[in-house]
């Protein structure tokens, strides 16, 4: 694949496509030395599942970090991630799960939004994923682009670039469908949710069941 690809270009599977080596051991050495975080804050000690049917977003901004935190016994825990960055998103039939155990065996926290024809609609979002399968299209594709180059709308999320000359990739735009993902961390300028739905239900009921490949 060339560097540079404009026009409409479809990936089948896009989990951590940029940064194919973010998952090795010395690649999270070097980011943690360069101290490149994924978000502001101590991440908890569990990841959480995000299915949607669409995600429409503008001024996609991609690049690796390391989000730290603690595991659920308190040691510390660095994690491998691919940053994604949205001026404007907008995702269609929502959901979030989260599954904790408790002495009453597990419980699943699920959020649901987005389902009645109104999608969410998010500004100044940040995706932090671990994980990532979709079917995914982008327009004005740009790969290996410095991740401190100013041309772009969307900018780096603030404290998680080590080094401006780092490698990102940004597209005008990112329409991801079908999307199964395991996250660390969002954040966002506004997030609405329309005909929110929150549920503790018991047992393992996550939005999605993994699949082997």
């Amino acid at each position: 694949m060339s560097s540079q690809v404009r026009g409409g270009t479809r990936w089948k599977r896009f989990a951590l496509v940029m940064v194919p080596s973010i998952a090795a051991t010395a690649a999270v050495g070097v980011g943690l030395a360069q101290g490149a975080l994924a978000a502001s804050f101590s991440v908890s000690g569990q990841d959480f599942k995000v299915s949607a049917d669409k995600l429409d977003g503008d001024n996609l901004i991609q690049y690796g970090g390391i989000a730290e935190g603690h595991d659920l016994k308190g040691n510390a825990a660095h994690h491998p991630v691919t940053i994604s960055g949205f001026s404007h998103a907008e995702i269609t039939n929502m959901c979030q799960s989260l599954v904790t155990p408790t002495p009453l065996g597990n419980i699943t926290l699920q959020l649901r939004t987005g389902h009645k024809g109104t999608p969410a609609v998010a500004d100044n979002i940040y995706l932090d994923v671990a994980e990532l399968d979709t079917d995914a299209e982008f327009k004005n594709l740009d790969i290996g682009v410095a991740v401190g180059d100013s041309s772009h709308k969307t900018k780096p999320q603030a404290g998680t670039v080590a080094s401006p000359y780092a490698f990102s990739q940004r597209a005008d735009k990112a329409i991801l469908t079908n999307v199964k993902q395991k996250a660390w961390a969002t954040t966002a300028g506004t997030f609405k949710l329309p005909n929110l739905k929150l549920r503790l239900l018991g047992g393992d009921q996550p939005c999605y069941q993994d699949v082997k490949d």
